[in-house]
């Protein structure tokens, strides 16, 4: 009877230090996560911030929506609205963070968005003057294709194409529908035009 007491006291006095030991452990790992956070918050204080990884900090979108939106805006002859969305779109280009790029998408960004720009500051301030918007949208359409291919559209994206267009050379425009409304025809032949690619 005396081996059994003394050998439940005994096993009694193990789950006790295994139990005291669990709790230190938890106690230490708990203070070291507090010690982590006081140490990411020094970094915040002192303007150290975690790396962004390439998808966030390369995001084109706000281009990308406002070029969506002045097509739109062709395709509905509605010349006000695509000024308005051309003098986004340079608003867009300004915001941008080129500071994330590699230099193999710096360059392929600084060689388009000048070009690309100048067709947006030229929709902007020819509002009333549908047919020379029209003219600067082709040429911006080939700027956008060239940043979607790139950087992504953020979204499914197709480009269409537009065989009567500027005396049958035909045009091209990316859109977020599958469905064709043309932005170079607008309400005379809305439907003219075919989808030439998919872009994810």
């Amino acid at each position: 009877m005396k081996y059994l007491i003394f050998g439940l006291a005994i096993l009694a006095l193990g789950f006790t230090a295994c139990n005291s030991n669990s709790d230190k452990k938890t106690e230490e790992a708990h203070k070291m996560s507090q010690q982590e956070m006081k140490d990411m918050n020094m970094h915040d204080s002192m303007g150290v911030t975690p790396a962004k990884t390439s998808s966030e900090s390369v995001n084109i979108s706000s281009i990308v929506t406002n070029y969506l939106h002045m097509k739109n805006a062709f395709a509905k002859d509605d010349s006000k609205e695509a000024g308005a969305s051309g003098e986004e779109m340079v608003k867009a280009f300004t915001g941008f963070n080129k500071a994330a790029l590699t230099p193999d998408q710096a360059k392929i960004y600084n060689d388009v968005e000048d070009d690309a720009r100048e067709h947006a500051e030229h929709i902007g301030s020819n509002a009333g003057n549908i047919k020379h918007q029209r003219e600067h949208f082709d040429m911006l359409s080939k700027d956008i294709y060239q940043l979607v291919k790139t950087f992504g559209g953020g979204q499914k994206l197709y480009y269409d194409h537009c065989p009567m267009y500027n005396d049958g050379k035909g045009a091209n425009w990316l859109s977020e529908t599958k469905e064709i409304a043309n932005p170079y025809l607008g309400k005379a032949m809305p439907n003219c035009g075919t989808v030439k690619e998919e872009l994810k």
